[in-house]
């Protein structure tokens, strides 16, 4: 078992890696990009948007930046598509696509 992030490579055996994706070093879970599976993605109607931020505590991956009170763009590295952002924005500044 390694010790650290940076200690897995290439040539690393498969028998030597940790088991199931599992997050074992703290602050290592931003190096998984885990967006690229979903089968939805938002998309974000910045002209529709009031900033009431309702729709970032709900990101249950944290995809939804803030800065400066302001939200951003959708981090879809992260972001599962599960469209929970979408069903609590009560001003329609979100919604659900198919992944083409």
């Amino acid at each position: 078992m390694f010790k650290s992030a940076n200690d897995i490579n290439e040539n690393i055996p498969w028998q030597d890696m940790t088991v199931g994706c599992e997050i074992y070093e703290p602050g290592t879970s931003r190096l998984t990009k885990t967006g690229e599976w979903r089968s939805s993605v938002p998309v974000y109607y910045k002209n529709r948007c009031k900033q009431c931020l309702l729709c970032t505590p709900y990101c249950p991956d944290s995809s939804i930046p803030v800065k400066d009170g302001k939200r951003g763009e959708f981090d879809l590295e992260h972001c599962k598509g599960c469209g929970i952002c979408a069903a609590v924005c009560p001003f329609g500044a979100i919604e659900m696509t198919e992944v083409q």
